[in-house]
C-alpha cells in the first residue's frame, strides 16, 4: 500500500476542526503519523491565522478515490466551496503525495506544488519525513526546508496542541 501525506488546515474553529479531521482520518485509514501543529498567518488573503499540520498514512485507495474521501471529511466539518480560492475555511485537507507517484490521477497533480510553495506545508512535512525525497526534485524534504526563505520559515509557530476529543 502506498504511503500518502496530506496537509490539514483550518482558520475557523481551528482546534475543533483540526482535532476532528485527525479523528476522522484515523477512523477511515487507521494509524496516522502526525507533525506538530503550527499556527500560521493566512496566505493569499487577509484573515485569521490557521492551524496547519501534515498527516501520513498507508492506503489502498487510488488517488481518484482518495481525493473524494478527503473531500467528504471536509464537508462533514462544514467546508464551504462557494467563496474565493484563498479564503477562510473550516477545514482543508489536501493530498500532497501518493507514494512516489507523479500523476494527475483523480484530477489533481501529485505531488502537489504547494510542497515547494508554502512553509505551512513543507515545514511540517520536513518534520515528519525529513529524509523522504520529493518525487520530482529528488531533494529530501529536509534539504528543501533548509533552503526555504527564512522569513517564511519563521512565520511557522509550533503549538503545544491539545489532542482531546473534538
Amino acid at each position: 500500500m502506498p504511503w500518502v501525506w496530506v496537509s490539514i488546515g483550518s482558520n475557523i474553529h481551528r482546534e475543533h476542526n483540526v482535532r476532528g479531521a485527525v479523528a476522522a482520518l484515523t477512523r477511515r485509514f487507521g494509524e496516522l503519523t502526525l507533525s506538530s501543529v503550527y499556527e500560521t498567518p493566512s496566505e493569499g488573503f487577509d484573515g485569521d491565522p490557521f492551524y496547519n499540520l501534515v498527516a501520513g498514512f498507508a492506503t489502498d485507495l487510488p488517488p481518484e478515490q482518495l481525493h473524494p474521501a478527503l473531500r467528504e471529511i471536509e464537508d462533514a466539518f462544514g467546508r464551504v466551496r462557494a467563496g474565493p480560492k484563498f479564503s477562510a475555511r473550516t477545514l482543508d485537507i489536501d493530498l500532497l503525495t501518493y507514494g512516489d507517484a507523479v500523476t494527475d490521477r483523480g484530477g489533481k497533480a501529485l505531488p502537489r506544488d504547494e510542497i515547494e510553495k508554502y512553509a505551512f506545508v513543507l515545514g511540517p512535512l520536513a518534520e515528519v519525513a525529513p529524509e523522504e525525497r520529493h518525487p520530482v526534485t529528488g531533494q529530501s524534504y529536509r534539504q528543501m526546508w533548509d533552503r526555504f526563505p527564512p522569513a517564511q520559515r519563521d512565520a511557522l509557530r509550533p503549538l503545544a496542541f491539545d489532542w482531546g476529543s473534538p
